[in-house]
């Protein structure tokens, strides 16, 4: 992956998600950066403040037992 990848990590569970950042690269940064409701508004607003500041970024999840609400972002 390019240099310039921040990933994205949500960790979810039924009512939250915890969210954390990782800058590429081998000594990149890892910051945890909050917990937000588990419903598509509280996730978009982070995801598009996130688009705004950095130039690519690479999301995954960990959902853990419970199932994980997915949500589509265009």
């Amino acid at each position: 992956m390019e240099q310039n990848t921040t990933y994205v990590a949500f960790d979810t569970s039924k009512e939250t998600i915890a969210v954390a950042l990782a800058k590429s690269g081998r000594h990149g940064e890892v910051r945890f950066i909050g917990t937000i409701a588990n419903r598509p508004e509280a996730v978009r607003k982070p995801v598009d403040k996130l688009a705004e500041r950095h130039r690519r970024l690479v999301f995954c999840y960990e959902d853990g037992v419970i199932p994980a609400r997915r949500y589509r972002f265009r």
